[in-house]
């Protein structure tokens, strides 16, 4: 097989997913760098595949990304798998890749499943733009002033949550984005249990908070882009706040923060403190 780091997605829940071309590449290459070697093992072994691992993750040293490339200069042939999905994607395989390139190697990525865009086609949100957040903050505050950030992005935006946290990032959802804007929860992708629902914020939060199952197992949620409010007349009450604002910070500051509270693009805001600053 030709010497080359070969990215293999894996299926994210059902085994059945799995590519002809991972399974061929997966069996011949010299070994494969695994996130978890026990889970990897699983698939391996219902594949038939015997071709040896070696353990990858974000905890390992750069040294072993330097020992993997160092094989694959040698001659080998080296698989980088994730636990599930495809490497690289919100996983620290992205540094292997490096390592890999920058030595003057090849790198070949396989397609295949990836929770994100599973997700997305399944949503019936806006696809022709859309970007991948992986997780947000752990912590409350990190969390809603990231989501701040995001509120008038005009793309389709990709979350990855704990079941844990799901019920607290909605409920931080619906207060920076307000509660009508629109969103999809899916869960369990290709699993037993998958579920998939787009409902506005509002209501995403009161089906979680009053059914347990939804949070429980992985967890992709998505929020439609922020309504397009270009070229259309600004609240009064809003524009007195905007314009109040505006005489303590800079005028664009004061149109970023007003955005980010009503759902609107920071430009509209901003051209209107411009127009409306000798009243």
């Amino acid at each position: 097989m030709e010497p080359a780091l070969y990215i293999v997605a894996t299926p994210i829940g059902n085994l059945g997913d799995i590519s002809r071309r991972a399974v061929e590449v997966l069996s011949q290459v010299s070994c494969i760098a695994a996130e978890d070697t026990r889970r990897t093992g699983q698939l391996l072994s219902g594949e038939g595949i015997k071709t040896r691992m070696l353990a990858y993750h974000e905890h390992s040293a750069p040294q072993v990304a330097e020992q993997l490339a160092a094989r694959v200069a040698a001659g080998e042939s080296v698989a980088l798998v994730s636990d599930a999905g495809t490497p690289t994607i919100s996983d620290p395989g992205y540094r292997l890749v490096r390592v890999v390139q920058d030595a003057g190697l090849k790198v070949v990525p396989l397609p295949g499943p990836c929770a994100a865009v599973v997700g997305l086609s399944g949503s019936g949100l806006p696809s022709d733009r859309f970007a991948f957040e992986g997780f947000l903050p752990n912590r409350a505050e990190a969390r809603r002033r990231r989501l701040g950030a995001l509120a008038s992005s005009d793309a389709t935006l990709i979350f990855y949550e704990a079941p844990h946290r799901i019920l607290a990032t909605l409920e931080d959802l619906k207060s920076v984005m307000g509660g009508s804007r629109e969103g999809a929860l899916a869960r369990e992708l290709t699993k037993s249990f998958e579920t998939i629902r787009r409902a506005s914020l509002e209501e995403l939060c009161d089906w979680v908070r009053d059914d347990a199952n939804q949070s429980r197992g992985e967890i992709v949620l998505l929020l439609a882009p922020a309504p397009d409010q270009e070229g259309g007349e600004v609240d009064p009450a809003l524009g007195e706040l905007l314009r109040g604002m505006a005489e303590h910070m800079p005028a664009r500051q004061a149109a970023k923060l007003v955005a980010a509270y009503a759902g609107m693009r920071s430009r509209q805001l901003y051209d209107y403190l411009l127009q409306h600053k000798e009243d």
